[in-house]
Protein backbone atom coordinates (compact mmCIF):
# COMPACT_ATOMS: atom_id res chain seq x y z
CA UNK A 1 0.00 0.00 0.00
CA UNK A 2 1.55 3.56 -0.85
CA UNK A 3 0.54 7.05 0.69
CA UNK A 4 -1.07 9.45 -1.06
CA UNK A 5 1.11 12.52 -1.86
CA UNK A 6 -0.38 14.79 0.88
CA UNK A 7 0.16 11.81 3.36
CA UNK A 8 3.05 11.59 2.46
CA UNK A 9 3.36 15.26 3.45
CA UNK A 10 2.15 14.82 6.69
CA UNK A 11 4.47 12.50 7.64
CA UNK A 12 7.28 14.52 6.53
CA UNK A 13 5.83 17.40 8.57
CA UNK A 14 5.57 14.64 11.54
CA UNK A 15 9.27 14.22 11.22
CA UNK A 16 10.60 17.28 10.79
CA UNK A 17 8.29 20.11 12.11
CA UNK A 18 10.77 22.46 13.15
CA UNK A 19 13.12 22.08 10.14
CA UNK A 20 13.12 24.34 7.75
CA UNK A 21 11.25 23.56 4.70
CA UNK A 22 10.58 26.13 2.08
CA UNK A 23 12.26 29.98 1.56
CA UNK A 24 10.40 31.99 -1.21
CA UNK A 25 13.75 34.52 -1.70
CA UNK A 26 11.43 36.62 -3.91
CA UNK A 27 8.80 37.66 -0.78
CA UNK A 28 12.04 36.52 1.71
CA UNK A 29 9.55 34.55 3.34
CA UNK A 30 10.69 31.45 5.54
CA UNK A 31 8.69 28.14 6.54
CA UNK A 32 9.33 25.61 8.83
CA UNK A 33 7.30 22.37 7.64
CA UNK A 34 5.12 22.38 10.85
CA UNK A 35 4.41 25.98 9.49
CA UNK A 36 4.16 25.09 5.69
CA UNK A 37 1.63 22.65 6.71
CA UNK A 38 -0.31 25.35 8.53
CA UNK A 39 -0.75 27.61 5.28
CA UNK A 40 -1.38 24.11 3.06
CA UNK A 41 -4.57 23.26 5.58
CA UNK A 42 -5.39 26.72 5.60
CA UNK A 43 -5.09 27.28 1.20
CA UNK A 44 -7.07 23.40 1.21
CA UNK A 45 -9.89 23.98 3.62
CA UNK A 46 -10.00 27.90 1.42
CA UNK A 47 -10.75 25.38 -1.75
CA UNK A 48 -13.37 23.63 0.08
CA UNK A 49 -15.01 26.55 1.17
CA UNK A 50 -14.93 27.93 -2.37
CA UNK A 51 -16.88 24.67 -3.75
CA UNK A 52 -13.84 22.53 -4.41
CA UNK A 53 -14.19 18.60 -4.15
CA UNK A 54 -12.32 16.10 -4.71
CA UNK A 55 -11.45 15.38 -8.12
CA UNK A 56 -11.90 19.06 -9.59
CA UNK A 57 -9.60 20.45 -10.99
CA UNK A 58 -7.38 23.22 -9.92
CA UNK A 59 -5.04 24.87 -12.56
CA UNK A 60 -2.05 27.46 -11.92
CA UNK A 61 -0.74 30.12 -14.34
CA UNK A 62 2.42 30.94 -11.85
CA UNK A 63 6.07 31.24 -12.05
CA UNK A 64 7.90 29.68 -9.30
CA UNK A 65 6.38 30.23 -5.92
CA UNK A 66 5.81 29.71 -2.37
CA UNK A 67 1.73 29.67 -3.31
CA UNK A 68 2.41 27.08 -6.61
CA UNK A 69 4.39 24.97 -3.57
CA UNK A 70 1.28 25.42 -1.26
CA UNK A 71 -1.16 24.60 -3.47
CA UNK A 72 0.54 21.36 -4.59
CA UNK A 73 0.16 20.02 -1.61
CA UNK A 74 -2.84 21.54 -1.05
CA UNK A 75 -4.79 19.90 -3.76
CA UNK A 76 -3.48 17.01 -2.71
CA UNK A 77 -4.74 16.63 0.85
CA UNK A 78 -8.13 16.97 -0.44
CA UNK A 79 -8.17 15.07 -3.56
CA UNK A 80 -8.44 17.80 -6.04
CA UNK A 81 -6.70 17.37 -9.00
CA UNK A 82 -3.86 19.72 -9.86
CA UNK A 83 -3.63 20.91 -13.42
CA UNK A 84 0.20 23.68 -13.78
CA UNK A 85 0.19 25.60 -17.05
CA UNK A 86 3.32 26.73 -18.64
CA UNK A 87 3.64 30.59 -17.79
CA UNK A 88 4.94 31.33 -21.40
CA UNK A 89 1.55 30.12 -23.06
CA UNK A 90 -0.17 32.94 -24.45
CA UNK A 91 -4.48 33.67 -24.12
CA UNK A 92 -5.58 31.37 -27.28
CA UNK A 93 -3.17 28.38 -25.89
CA UNK A 94 -4.28 28.46 -22.00
CA UNK A 95 -8.03 28.78 -22.83
CA UNK A 96 -7.65 25.66 -25.13
CA UNK A 97 -6.10 24.09 -21.78
CA UNK A 98 -9.61 25.63 -19.85
CA UNK A 99 -11.53 24.51 -22.47
CA UNK A 100 -10.50 20.79 -21.75
CA UNK A 101 -9.56 20.57 -18.37
CA UNK A 102 -12.43 23.12 -16.70
CA UNK A 103 -10.82 23.99 -13.92
CA UNK A 104 -13.46 25.05 -10.98
CA UNK A 105 -10.32 27.59 -9.38
CA UNK A 106 -7.91 29.49 -12.05
CA UNK A 107 -4.48 30.85 -9.77
CA UNK A 108 -2.71 33.68 -11.63
CA UNK A 109 0.21 36.48 -10.64
CA UNK A 110 -0.13 39.50 -12.28
CA UNK A 111 3.02 40.02 -14.31
CA UNK A 112 0.82 37.21 -16.62
CA UNK A 113 -2.52 38.80 -16.09
CA UNK A 114 -3.23 40.84 -19.19
CA UNK A 115 -3.40 37.15 -20.95
CA UNK A 116 -5.86 35.80 -18.22
CA UNK A 117 -7.87 39.26 -18.75
CA UNK A 118 -8.35 38.70 -22.63
CA UNK A 119 -10.01 35.05 -21.51
CA UNK A 120 -11.95 35.04 -18.68
CA UNK A 121 -14.97 36.29 -20.18
CA UNK A 122 -15.68 33.06 -21.75
CA UNK A 123 -15.05 30.77 -18.29
CA UNK A 124 -17.76 32.14 -16.13
CA UNK A 125 -17.77 28.61 -14.76
CA UNK A 126 -14.23 29.21 -13.20
CA UNK A 127 -13.23 31.29 -10.13
CA UNK A 128 -10.18 33.45 -10.95
CA UNK A 129 -7.55 33.64 -8.12
CA UNK A 130 -4.65 36.34 -8.21
CA UNK A 131 -1.81 35.74 -5.69
CA UNK A 132 -1.41 39.77 -5.98
CA UNK A 133 -2.48 42.06 -3.19
CA UNK A 134 -3.94 44.13 -6.61
CA UNK A 135 -6.85 42.26 -7.45
CA UNK A 136 -8.61 43.02 -11.00
CA UNK A 137 -12.44 42.88 -10.56
CA UNK A 138 -13.20 39.46 -12.14
CA UNK A 139 -10.73 37.83 -9.81
CA UNK A 140 -10.17 36.72 -6.21
CA UNK A 141 -8.02 37.61 -3.88
CA UNK A 142 -5.70 34.24 -3.02
CA UNK A 143 -5.15 35.85 0.93
CA UNK A 144 -8.56 37.02 1.43
CA UNK A 145 -9.52 33.69 1.33
CA UNK A 146 -6.55 31.43 2.92
CA UNK A 147 -5.53 34.33 6.02
CA UNK A 148 -9.13 33.46 7.76
CA UNK A 149 -9.46 29.90 6.89
CA UNK A 150 -8.93 27.38 9.75
CA UNK A 151 -5.64 25.34 10.03
CA UNK A 152 -7.33 22.17 10.46
CA UNK A 153 -6.31 19.04 8.79
CA UNK A 154 -8.83 18.45 6.12
CA UNK A 155 -10.67 14.79 5.95
CA UNK A 156 -10.85 13.65 2.73
CA UNK A 157 -10.38 10.09 1.97
CA UNK A 158 -7.67 10.49 -0.70
CA UNK A 159 -6.58 6.93 -2.41
CA UNK A 160 -3.39 5.74 -3.78
CA UNK A 161 -5.09 5.22 -7.12
CA UNK A 162 -6.82 8.69 -7.28
CA UNK A 163 -5.69 11.39 -9.87
CA UNK A 164 -3.28 13.78 -8.61
CA UNK A 165 -2.34 16.03 -11.40
CA UNK A 166 -3.16 16.43 -15.62
CA UNK A 167 -0.29 18.10 -17.05
CA UNK A 168 -0.94 19.42 -20.56
CA UNK A 169 2.32 18.36 -22.97
CA UNK A 170 1.81 18.84 -26.98
CA UNK A 171 1.29 16.24 -29.03
CA UNK A 172 2.78 15.43 -32.72
CA UNK A 173 -0.06 17.71 -33.85
CA UNK A 174 0.62 20.48 -31.89
CA UNK A 175 -2.84 19.75 -30.09
CA UNK A 176 -1.89 19.81 -25.88
CA UNK A 177 -2.95 16.53 -24.30
CA UNK A 178 -3.90 16.22 -20.45
CA UNK A 179 -1.55 13.92 -19.17
CA UNK A 180 -2.85 11.88 -16.08
CA UNK A 181 -1.09 10.26 -13.08
CA UNK A 182 -2.27 8.93 -10.25
CA UNK A 183 -0.80 10.31 -6.58
CA UNK A 184 0.71 6.18 -6.58
CA UNK A 185 2.69 7.17 -9.18
CA UNK A 186 4.61 10.28 -8.31
CA UNK A 187 5.31 8.95 -4.76
CA UNK A 188 7.12 5.60 -6.96
CA UNK A 189 9.00 8.50 -9.06
CA UNK A 190 10.17 10.50 -5.97
CA UNK A 191 11.38 7.34 -4.38
CA UNK A 192 13.50 6.51 -7.70
CA UNK A 193 14.90 9.81 -7.85
CA UNK A 194 15.52 10.05 -4.40
CA UNK A 195 17.89 6.39 -4.82
CA UNK A 196 19.11 8.01 -7.58
CA UNK A 197 20.50 11.56 -6.10
CA UNK A 198 20.76 10.34 -2.61
CA UNK A 199 19.24 13.00 -1.19
CA UNK A 200 18.72 13.10 2.90
CA UNK A 201 16.88 15.75 5.14
CA UNK A 202 20.67 17.40 5.01
CA UNK A 203 19.60 18.73 1.42
CA UNK A 204 19.11 21.72 0.01
CA UNK A 205 17.45 22.28 -2.94
CA UNK A 206 16.92 25.17 -5.30
CA UNK A 207 13.83 25.43 -7.28
CA UNK A 208 14.89 27.26 -10.69
CA UNK A 209 13.70 25.34 -13.45
CA UNK A 210 9.62 25.46 -14.18
CA UNK A 211 7.92 23.51 -11.55
CA UNK A 212 4.75 23.62 -14.22
CA UNK A 213 7.53 21.31 -15.97
CA UNK A 214 7.40 17.48 -13.93
CA UNK A 215 11.39 17.47 -14.38
CA UNK A 216 11.09 19.95 -11.46
CA UNK A 217 8.10 19.61 -9.78
CA UNK A 218 8.47 15.07 -9.42
CA UNK A 219 12.40 14.68 -10.33
CA UNK A 220 13.31 17.31 -7.67
CA UNK A 221 10.95 19.61 -5.28
CA UNK A 222 8.82 16.52 -4.30
CA UNK A 223 11.60 14.06 -3.50
CA UNK A 224 12.72 16.90 -1.14
CA UNK A 225 9.90 16.88 0.48
CA UNK A 226 9.72 13.12 0.73
CA UNK A 227 12.72 13.05 2.76
CA UNK A 228 12.60 16.49 4.86
CA UNK A 229 15.15 18.07 3.00
CA UNK A 230 14.61 21.81 2.15
CA UNK A 231 13.21 23.75 -0.54
CA UNK A 232 14.59 27.44 -1.85
CA UNK A 233 12.47 28.95 -4.81
CA UNK A 234 13.16 31.83 -6.76
CA UNK A 235 10.95 33.06 -9.12
CA UNK A 236 12.38 32.43 -12.73
CA UNK A 237 16.03 31.58 -13.81
CA UNK A 238 18.84 33.99 -13.49
CA UNK A 239 22.31 32.81 -13.71
CA UNK A 240 23.75 35.68 -11.33
CA UNK A 241 20.51 35.06 -8.75
CA UNK A 242 20.93 31.09 -8.76
CA UNK A 243 24.59 31.67 -8.15
CA UNK A 244 24.21 34.15 -5.51
CA UNK A 245 21.46 31.96 -4.17
CA UNK A 246 23.81 28.84 -3.85
CA UNK A 247 26.04 31.46 -2.15
CA UNK A 248 23.50 32.94 0.67
CA UNK A 249 21.53 29.97 1.17
CA UNK A 250 24.07 27.06 1.06
CA UNK A 251 22.24 24.69 -2.03
CA UNK A 252 23.84 21.35 -2.30
CA UNK A 253 21.90 20.53 -5.25
CA UNK A 254 19.33 21.87 -8.28
CA UNK A 255 17.72 20.82 -11.70
CA UNK A 256 19.08 22.99 -14.82
CA UNK A 257 18.46 22.10 -18.67
CA UNK A 258 22.04 22.34 -20.63
CA UNK A 259 21.94 25.69 -21.38
CA UNK A 260 21.14 27.20 -18.06
CA UNK A 261 24.01 25.05 -16.59
CA UNK A 262 26.15 27.08 -19.82
CA UNK A 263 25.13 30.03 -19.06
CA UNK A 264 26.32 29.63 -15.00
CA UNK A 265 29.69 28.96 -17.12
CA UNK A 266 29.84 32.38 -18.71
CA UNK A 267 29.16 34.42 -15.38
CA UNK A 268 32.35 35.31 -12.65
CA UNK A 269 32.52 32.42 -10.54
CA UNK A 270 35.18 34.23 -8.28
CA UNK A 271 32.49 36.36 -7.21
CA UNK A 272 30.72 33.58 -5.44
CA UNK A 273 30.83 30.73 -2.77
CA UNK A 274 29.66 27.55 -4.09
CA UNK A 275 31.50 24.97 -2.34
CA UNK A 276 28.36 23.73 -0.88
CA UNK A 277 27.15 22.45 -4.43
CA UNK A 278 27.44 18.43 -4.47
CA UNK A 279 25.02 17.38 -7.35
CA UNK A 280 23.40 18.37 -10.34
CA UNK A 281 20.68 17.59 -12.34
CA UNK A 282 19.74 17.73 -15.90
CA UNK A 283 17.62 16.66 -18.97
CA UNK A 284 16.06 17.78 -22.07
CA UNK A 285 19.30 16.98 -23.71
CA UNK A 286 22.53 15.11 -23.43
CA UNK A 287 25.13 17.25 -22.50
CA UNK A 288 28.47 18.19 -24.42
CA UNK A 289 31.59 16.08 -22.89
CA UNK A 290 33.51 19.53 -22.28
CA UNK A 291 30.18 20.64 -21.01
CA UNK A 292 30.43 17.96 -18.24
CA UNK A 293 34.26 18.63 -17.77
CA UNK A 294 33.38 22.56 -16.62
CA UNK A 295 31.03 22.12 -14.37
CA UNK A 296 33.18 19.64 -12.55
CA UNK A 297 36.13 21.88 -12.49
CA UNK A 298 34.44 25.32 -12.52
CA UNK A 299 31.28 24.64 -10.06
CA UNK A 300 32.72 21.40 -8.26
CA UNK A 301 29.29 19.62 -9.38
CA UNK A 302 29.03 16.44 -10.20
CA UNK A 303 26.01 15.35 -12.65
CA UNK A 304 23.43 13.27 -13.39
CA UNK A 305 21.41 13.10 -16.54
CA UNK A 306 17.43 12.09 -16.48
CA UNK A 307 16.00 10.93 -20.05
CA UNK A 308 11.94 10.95 -19.77
CA UNK A 309 8.68 12.34 -20.91
CA UNK A 310 5.53 13.61 -18.95
CA UNK A 311 3.92 10.32 -19.63
CA UNK A 312 6.11 8.72 -17.62
CA UNK A 313 6.59 10.75 -14.92
CA UNK A 314 8.85 12.01 -16.29
CA UNK A 315 12.05 9.82 -15.33
CA UNK A 316 12.93 6.55 -17.04
CA UNK A 317 16.64 6.64 -17.33
CA UNK A 318 19.61 8.02 -15.30
CA UNK A 319 22.95 8.77 -16.81
CA UNK A 320 25.07 8.51 -13.17
CA UNK A 321 28.37 10.84 -12.66
CA UNK A 322 30.59 8.07 -12.87
CA UNK A 323 29.31 7.38 -16.97
CA UNK A 324 29.33 11.29 -18.03
CA UNK A 325 32.12 10.92 -19.99
CA UNK A 326 32.67 7.24 -20.64
CA UNK A 327 29.30 7.15 -22.14
CA UNK A 328 28.47 10.55 -23.27
CA UNK A 329 25.85 11.67 -25.70
CA UNK A 330 24.04 8.19 -24.00
CA UNK A 331 20.61 8.53 -21.73
CA UNK A 332 22.16 6.00 -19.29
CA UNK A 333 19.73 3.21 -18.28
CA UNK A 334 16.40 2.12 -16.95
CA UNK A 335 15.33 3.64 -13.44
CA UNK A 336 14.38 1.44 -10.60
CA UNK A 337 11.59 -0.87 -11.85
CA UNK A 338 11.49 0.66 -14.94
CA UNK A 339 11.85 -1.34 -18.41
CA UNK A 340 12.97 0.07 -21.86
CA UNK A 341 13.06 -1.70 -25.33
CA UNK A 342 14.07 -0.65 -28.50
CA UNK A 343 11.49 -1.92 -30.82
CA UNK A 344 11.08 -1.94 -34.81
CA UNK A 345 9.03 0.99 -35.48
CA UNK A 346 5.35 0.37 -37.37
CA UNK A 347 4.94 2.80 -40.13
CA UNK A 348 0.98 1.27 -39.94
CA UNK A 349 0.80 1.67 -36.04
CA UNK A 350 1.67 1.24 -32.81
CA UNK A 351 4.90 -0.85 -32.77
CA UNK A 352 5.12 -4.39 -31.72
CA UNK A 353 6.87 -4.55 -27.77
CA UNK A 354 7.86 -8.10 -28.77
CA UNK A 355 9.94 -7.35 -31.76
CA UNK A 356 13.30 -5.68 -30.26
CA UNK A 357 15.82 -4.35 -32.07
CA UNK A 358 19.38 -6.09 -31.52
CA UNK A 359 22.32 -3.03 -30.10
CA UNK A 360 23.00 0.17 -32.76
CA UNK A 361 20.33 -0.61 -34.22
CA UNK A 362 17.76 2.12 -34.28
CA UNK A 363 14.05 1.71 -33.54
CA UNK A 364 11.52 3.28 -31.71
CA UNK A 365 11.80 3.73 -27.51
CA UNK A 366 8.91 2.02 -25.74
CA UNK A 367 8.96 1.80 -21.72
CA UNK A 368 6.74 0.44 -19.35
CA UNK A 369 7.19 1.30 -14.95
CA UNK A 370 4.67 2.57 -12.05
CA UNK A 371 4.56 5.78 -12.64
CA UNK A 372 3.19 5.36 -15.99
CA UNK A 373 0.52 7.64 -16.40
CA UNK A 374 -3.46 6.50 -16.68
CA UNK A 375 -3.73 8.19 -20.32
CA UNK A 376 -4.78 11.75 -21.58
CA UNK A 377 -7.85 13.33 -20.45
CA UNK A 378 -11.15 13.28 -22.69
CA UNK A 379 -8.27 11.34 -25.17
CA UNK A 380 -9.20 7.78 -25.55
CA UNK A 381 -7.80 6.97 -28.81
CA UNK A 382 -4.75 8.70 -28.05
CA UNK A 383 -3.82 7.00 -24.91
CA UNK A 384 -5.25 3.58 -26.10
CA UNK A 385 -2.21 4.02 -29.19
CA UNK A 386 0.32 4.97 -27.09
CA UNK A 387 -0.20 2.62 -24.16
CA UNK A 388 -0.68 -0.22 -26.84
CA UNK A 389 0.03 -3.69 -25.28
CA UNK A 390 0.91 -1.93 -21.94
CA UNK A 391 4.18 0.29 -23.00
CA UNK A 392 4.12 3.89 -23.45
CA UNK A 393 5.15 4.37 -27.13
CA UNK A 394 7.42 7.35 -26.57
CA UNK A 395 7.26 8.34 -30.51
CA UNK A 396 11.58 8.88 -30.03
CA UNK A 397 13.91 6.89 -32.01
CA UNK A 398 17.14 5.48 -30.54
CA UNK A 399 19.37 2.48 -29.74
CA UNK A 400 21.24 0.40 -27.25
CA UNK A 401 25.35 0.07 -26.91
CA UNK A 402 26.59 -3.19 -26.25
CA UNK A 403 26.56 -2.41 -22.73
CA UNK A 404 23.12 -2.05 -22.54
CA UNK A 405 22.92 2.35 -22.43
CA UNK A 406 20.34 3.86 -24.31
CA UNK A 407 21.03 6.70 -26.90
CA UNK A 408 18.22 8.71 -27.91
CA UNK A 409 19.25 9.23 -32.11
CA UNK A 410 16.17 11.29 -33.14
CA UNK A 411 12.35 12.06 -32.62
CA UNK A 412 9.56 11.01 -34.42
CA UNK A 413 7.73 14.13 -34.24
CA UNK A 414 10.38 16.03 -35.43
CA UNK A 415 9.78 18.02 -32.11
CA UNK A 416 12.77 21.23 -31.42
CA UNK A 417 13.80 20.91 -27.88
CA UNK A 418 14.76 24.88 -27.44
CA UNK A 419 16.56 26.21 -23.75
CA UNK A 420 14.62 22.68 -22.26
CA UNK A 421 11.40 23.67 -23.88
CA UNK A 422 9.99 21.70 -26.41
CA UNK A 423 8.87 23.27 -29.39
CA UNK A 424 6.41 21.58 -32.03
CA UNK A 425 6.95 22.72 -35.43
CA UNK A 426 3.63 21.94 -36.49
CA UNK A 427 1.80 24.29 -34.08
CA UNK A 428 4.21 27.27 -35.20
CA UNK A 429 3.97 26.53 -38.53
CA UNK A 430 -0.13 26.80 -37.95
CA UNK A 431 0.23 30.19 -36.57
CA UNK A 432 3.04 31.62 -39.62
CA UNK A 433 0.24 30.11 -42.02
CA UNK A 434 -2.62 32.77 -40.59
CA UNK A 435 0.19 35.41 -42.27
CA UNK A 436 -1.70 36.40 -45.41
CA UNK A 437 1.99 36.79 -47.17
CA UNK A 438 3.08 33.11 -46.18
CA UNK A 439 2.27 30.30 -48.89
CA UNK A 440 4.12 27.39 -47.54
CA UNK A 441 6.30 27.07 -44.39
CA UNK A 442 8.05 24.01 -42.62
CA UNK A 443 9.59 24.80 -39.05
CA UNK A 444 12.88 23.23 -37.86
CA UNK A 445 15.38 23.11 -35.31
CA UNK A 446 19.24 24.58 -35.85
CA UNK A 447 21.86 23.89 -33.44
CA UNK A 448 22.45 26.68 -31.15
CA UNK A 449 25.14 27.28 -29.22
CA UNK A 450 23.68 28.77 -26.07
CA UNK A 451 19.52 27.49 -26.02
CA UNK A 452 21.07 23.83 -27.56
CA UNK A 453 18.36 24.77 -30.64
CA UNK A 454 16.65 27.17 -31.81
CA UNK A 455 13.68 27.48 -33.70
CA UNK A 456 13.74 28.38 -37.87
CA UNK A 457 11.36 28.61 -40.42
CA UNK A 458 11.78 27.81 -44.00
CA UNK A 459 9.22 29.85 -46.05
CA UNK A 460 7.37 30.23 -49.87
CA UNK A 461 6.23 33.44 -50.06
CA UNK A 462 2.88 34.35 -51.07
CA UNK A 463 3.61 38.05 -51.08
CA UNK A 464 6.99 38.86 -52.42
CA UNK A 465 7.56 41.59 -50.34
CA UNK A 466 7.61 39.93 -47.24
CA UNK A 467 10.49 40.32 -45.06
CA UNK A 468 11.83 38.71 -41.48
CA UNK A 469 11.23 41.88 -39.70
CA UNK A 470 7.54 41.71 -40.70
CA UNK A 471 6.89 37.72 -40.36
CA UNK A 472 9.10 38.30 -36.68
CA UNK A 473 6.76 41.35 -35.50
CA UNK A 474 3.33 38.74 -36.34
CA UNK A 475 4.99 36.13 -34.08
CA UNK A 476 5.41 38.48 -31.23
CA UNK A 477 1.84 39.82 -31.85
CA UNK A 478 0.23 36.36 -32.47
CA UNK A 479 -1.73 35.11 -28.71
CA UNK A 480 -1.57 32.10 -30.26
CA UNK A 481 2.05 31.17 -29.61
CA UNK A 482 4.36 31.80 -26.73
CA UNK A 483 7.70 33.63 -27.10
CA UNK A 484 10.20 30.53 -27.06
CA UNK A 485 8.44 29.11 -30.10
CA UNK A 486 8.97 31.81 -31.86
CA UNK A 487 11.34 31.28 -35.06
CA UNK A 488 14.72 32.92 -34.77
CA UNK A 489 15.66 32.92 -38.11
CA UNK A 490 13.77 32.98 -41.64
CA UNK A 491 14.61 31.28 -44.52
CA UNK A 492 13.03 32.33 -48.10
CA UNK A 493 12.98 29.73 -50.83
CA UNK A 494 10.75 29.35 -54.19
CA UNK A 495 9.58 25.43 -53.11
CA UNK A 496 9.45 23.17 -49.92
CA UNK A 497 10.75 19.55 -51.08
CA UNK A 498 7.53 16.98 -51.08
CA UNK A 499 7.33 12.79 -51.28
CA UNK A 500 4.88 11.58 -53.85
CA UNK A 501 2.17 12.11 -50.92
CA UNK A 502 2.73 15.53 -50.61
CA UNK A 503 4.50 15.24 -47.32
CA UNK A 504 7.54 17.85 -46.43
CA UNK A 505 10.82 15.88 -46.44
CA UNK A 506 12.38 17.77 -43.71
CA UNK A 507 15.47 15.86 -43.78
CA UNK A 508 16.74 17.97 -46.37
CA UNK A 509 15.62 21.03 -45.36
CA UNK A 510 18.07 19.93 -42.23
CA UNK A 511 20.69 18.64 -44.36
CA UNK A 512 20.68 22.19 -46.70
CA UNK A 513 19.55 24.81 -44.13
CA UNK A 514 19.78 22.97 -40.37
CA UNK A 515 23.32 21.01 -40.09
CA UNK A 516 25.63 22.01 -37.15
CA UNK A 517 28.31 24.74 -38.08
CA UNK A 518 30.36 22.22 -36.03
CA UNK A 519 30.37 19.39 -37.77
CA UNK A 520 29.61 20.86 -41.77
Amino acid sequence: MYVSIGKLFEQTVLKFPKKEALVDRTKGKRWTYEQWNEDVNRLANAFIASGVGKGDRVSTYLFNNSELATTFFACAKIGAILNPINFRLKSQEIAYIIRDADPKVFLFENILEPNVASIVQDFPQTSFWTIEHETPSYAVNYYDRVNNAPTTTPQIDVSEYDIYAIMYTSGTTGKPKGVMHRHRDMVEQSMTCIAAKRLTHNDRGLVTAPMFHCAELHCCFLPRVHVGASNIIIHHFDPKLVLQTIHEEEITVFFGAPTMWNMLLQENLEDYTIASLRLGLYGAAPMAPVLVKACKEKLGVNLIQAYGMTEMGPAITFLTEEDQITKAGSAGKACFNHEVRIVRPNENGPSDPEDNLPPFEVGEIIVRGPSMMVGYFNRDEATEKSLFKGWYHSGDLGYFDEDGYLYVADRVDDMVISGGENVYPREVEDALYEHVGVLDVAVLGEPHEKWGEQVIAVVVKKDPNLTEEELDTFCKNSDKLADYKRPRKYIFVEALPRNASGKIQKFLLRQQFASDPANA
